[in-house]
């Protein structure tokens, strides 16, 4: 199963100190908009994720269809089919895609620690 481009996504309380942090570490604005309440911070294959006031739990996100510099891949795994393999393993979603659909989607589950997943395709 290809899961494509991985991030954390942070729920933060305060846009600007979170962005300012994380350029201390290296880090630098790769996408996002702070009018929109977020941003993506990148460190070489590394995405973070800024969103502040959009959700209450950190989230471990993946995009099907994307590399790590958000670009398209030519081959993927898309967000149905791995739907499929997951709930073929026995796992519960919290949201599904509807059947017969195409193009962008999502689906998400909770890791045993209740993390929540999210499977996020743009493509």
């Amino acid at each position: 199963m290809k899961l494509g481009a991985f991030s954390i996504s942070l729920s933060v309380k305060d846009l600007q100190a979170s962005k300012a942090f994380y350029e201390k570490l290296g880090f630098s604005v790769f996408a996002g908009n702070p009018d929109h309440h977020y941003l993506i911070m990148k460190q070489d294959h590394i995405l973070i994720g800024l969103f502040e006031g959009m959700f209450e739990q950190n989230i471990l996100t993946f995009n099907p269809g994307w590399d790590q510099d958000a670009q398209t891949l030519p081959e993927f795994d898309d967000v149905r089919a791995i739907q499929a393999a997951l709930l073929a393993q026995g796992l519960q979603l919290e949201r599904r895609v509807e059947p017969g659909t195409e193009g962008p989607a999502s689906i998400v589950l909770i890791d045993p620690d209740g993390n929540p997943v999210l499977i996020d395709q743009h493509v």
